[in-house]
């Protein structure tokens, strides 16, 4: 019989409360439905308002319901990374380091929030990322290009999205979204040094122990080779 291998699974902060918020919508309507029969005249926009807050309120728990259980797992073999658009998985041995994020702006020492992962080819990327998360993510990481752009990093003309094909050191050429997203990723690793990122909101604990977890995996792979 084999031995299953040991799995990590993290739940995302963006996860928590989602049937608490749905479940509080659903009480405050059932509340305010039965105050406007006999008021609704009287605070017609009041009660309009309320209506919106509530159904504003049910989508926000709908959408985090909606998002996948765990945003991570993790086993002695790789990483996997999942997101409502998709996700990627990687083994630990095409990863060449983890670590939190720390750029200097002026005198002030700053710390994203994000934990940084260097890969060692990237074209193992472009075969373990979907292409909507891929579109995604271009999206998502506007703001890691904005700050390389302040910080004289990038130009203006780099951080454009360019959708020209992508040729893979094996020969395979890219078009689309997975295209897009390497040259997006090819650029973030230019100037920060990392190829894939992930958000502190992806987490369920603090980025120190995250990113000292993840090194421990990587480090623990090897009795598994």
């Amino acid at each position: 019989m084999v031995k299953s291998l040991p799995l990590i699974k993290i739940k995302a902060q963006g996860n928590h409360h989602a049937l608490f918020l749905m479940l509080l919508a659903v009480i405050l309507f059932i509340i305010t439905l039965t105050i406007s029969q006999g008021y609704w005249r009287q605070f017609q926009l009041v009660i309009t308002f309320l209506y919106l807050a509530e159904l504003v309120l049910f989508i926000t728990g709908l959408a985090k319901y909606l998002q996948p259980r765990y945003s991570l797992c993790l086993n002695p073999i790789g990483i996997k990374y999942q997101h409502s658009y998709g996700q990627w998985q990687l083994d630990w041995q095409q990863i060449q380091r983890i670590s939190l994020m720390n750029e200097t702006l002026g005198l002030t020492q700053i710390r994203l929030p994000y934990i940084g992962i260097r890969l060692i080819e990237l074209s193992t990327l472009a075969n373990t990322i979907s292409p909507r998360l891929a579109n995604r993510l271009i999206h998502e990481q506007r703001p890691l290009l904005a700050l390389a752009i302040k910080l004289k990093f990038l130009t203006l003309e780099q951080s454009q999205i360019n959708f020209s094909p992508f040729l893979l050191p094996s020969g395979e050429v890219l078009k689309g979204p997975l295209a897009a997203f390497m040259h997006h990723t090819s650029v973030l690793h230019k100037a920060l040094g990392y190829h894939l990122f992930i958000p502190e909101t992806a987490l369920d604990r603090e980025l120190n122990e995250f990113c000292s977890l993840l090194n421990q995996c990587k480090r623990s792979s090897e009795k598994y080779n």
